[in-house]
């Protein structure tokens, strides 16, 4: 099997993973993603407590992810700065403070913090990153959504902070396939725990 055959398995293997992450988490009770947004918001403080980070950048979860909105709510409560993707057309993220406000992507259907863009050198000076994840493997691999949005970001950063990838406690893996533009990350949250990884590139 040559390089690009491999490649072409792995692209596979990544989407078959991703769709059946999809599936699962349809399934989860409303409940259960109550409890589980509580829970995860406990565990996103004590980490920015432990950091004493006091500006993160987070992101506006969708329905069938792990609720980041518990912890935004504390976060404006408590003065932590916390700031928020926007998908641009050209692959990139531009980033907004949270207020609170938030409307729907036009075109990607998917949360977005509303307000002026910021600085892109703003990034630079954040504390924590809290990404999302389809799956993610306790040895710093991610698997995310395909868009490589936040493989680019974190790619671009000369000194990125701490980066952990926040995942239910079922998608925590040993590890998970990826490609060479796969960035690690540092840690891992779910509802349950958070653990540190050692990130390879």
């Amino acid at each position: 099997m040559n390089a690009e055959q491999r490649d072409a398995e792995l692209i596979a293997e990544k989407q078959a993973l991703r769709t059946g992450v999809r599936a699962r988490r349809r399934a989860r009770p409303q409940a259960q993603r109550e409890l589980v947004a509580e829970a995860v918001a406990q565990q996103l403080r004590r980490l920015v407590e432990e950091l004493d980070a006091r500006t993160v950048a987070c992101f506006l979860s969708t329905e069938l992810e792990p609720s980041t909105r518990p912890f935004l709510a504390w976060a404006r409560d408590a003065g932590v700065r916390v700031i928020l993707p926007v998908a641009r057309e050209d692959g990139l993220l531009d980033w907004i403070v949270d207020t609170g406000e938030e409307r729907m992507h036009p075109r990607l259907r998917i949360p977005e913090p509303v307000g002026e863009p910021l600085s892109p050198i703003e990034l630079d000076e954040v504390d924590l990153i809290v990404l999302p994840a389809a799956l993610a493997g306790r040895d710093g691999s991610r698997l995310g959504w395909g868009g490589g949005y936040y493989d680019r970001m974190l790619g671009s950063m000369t000194d990125p902070p701490p980066a952990y990838a926040l995942v239910h406690q079922d998608e925590l893996l040993e590890q998970v396939p990826t490609q060479p533009h796969d960035m690690h990350v540092d840690g891992v949250v779910t509802e349950e725990q958070t653990i540190k990884c050692t990130r390879k590139n």
